[in-house]
């Protein structure tokens, strides 16, 4: 494992492309994701954010003909190393998805701790220990202590959201990827998992895709725009928002486009 210290970033990326077969989703890409902070990725549909996002935990394998070039490293590793195994770099760098998504046959306790149980947890008291840990991160185990058998499907959508979250946190990852988490759900939900989100970088990297603008103004500490598979502009929140370097930027987060 390499050295890491204070100014070592939770990702260096460089000269990141992202190819399906033999359409560039993603090219050109370099910037270093801040440790412990929230980095938004915002910019139009079909922008290629997505694809961003999962290439950062490797999911985007997943799809048939998915390659890379360029360089991740991931506080110093680098995750795409033939060595590495692509399992290892999912439990350091989870996933929480647009649409909230519970095991529908199983409980709310077992949703949580299937991952350690998957992993050979056998210990009932480590796994309640964990599941109890798990669900405070997500502000969730007051709502949802006393029913813990009740089937996940039971919860509402933003519950469900953070159930996912406390899911993926149970495996205490270093980096939590977040997928647009709350463009299901009703504004009161959605201020909850701000909420989180904002609670959760003082421990957690934290990058979220986005199509709300506001939401990342309100959540985010760097803001990375994307445009047509490429990054137009990378950088403080607070400057993105009010006097962007590029024009393109300004016209798309004032409305003019997008």
């Amino acid at each position: 494992m390499s050295t890491v210290t204070n100014q070592t970033p939770a990702f260096a990326i460089r000269d990141l492309a992202v190819y399906f077969g033999l359409t560039k989703a993603i090219r050109n890409i370099s910037i270093d994701v801040a440790a412990k902070a929230v980095t938004a990725i915002i910019g139009p549909s079909g922008c290629g954010k997505s694809t961003f996002l999962r290439s950062l935990n490797r999911m985007h394998e997943l799809v048939p003909e998915a390659r890379m070039t360029g360089d991740i490293r991931l506080f110093g590793d680098d995750i795409y190393a033939r060595n590495i195994d692509p399992v290892v770099v999912r439990r350091r760098v989870g996933m929480v998805f647009q649409k909230p998504n519970p095991f529908p046959t199983m409980s709310i306790a077992e949703n949580v701790t299937v991952g350690l149980q998957l992993n050979g947890v056998r210990d009932s008291s480590l796994l309640a220990e964990k599941m109890e840990q798990a669900l405070s991160m997500a502000a969730l185990w007051d709502e949802v202590k006393d029913r813990l058998h009740a089937p996940a499907i039971s919860l509402s959508g933003g519950q469900q959201q953070r159930l996912c979250i406390a899911r993926a946190l149970i495996m205490q990852p270093e980096v939590l990827l977040m997928d647009e988490p709350a463009s299901a759900l009703d504004p009161i939900a959605t201020a909850k998992i701000e909420d989180l989100i904002v609670e959760l970088k003082k421990d957690y990297t934290i990058v979220i895709v986005t199509h709300n603008m506001q939401q990342a103004a309100r959540i985010s500490d760097t803001t990375a725009f994307f445009y047509m598979g490429e990054l137009v502009e990378f950088g403080a929140t607070a400057k993105m928002f009010t006097s962007p370097s590029k024009k393109q930027t300004e016209d798309y987060v004032t409305g003019r486009f997008g």
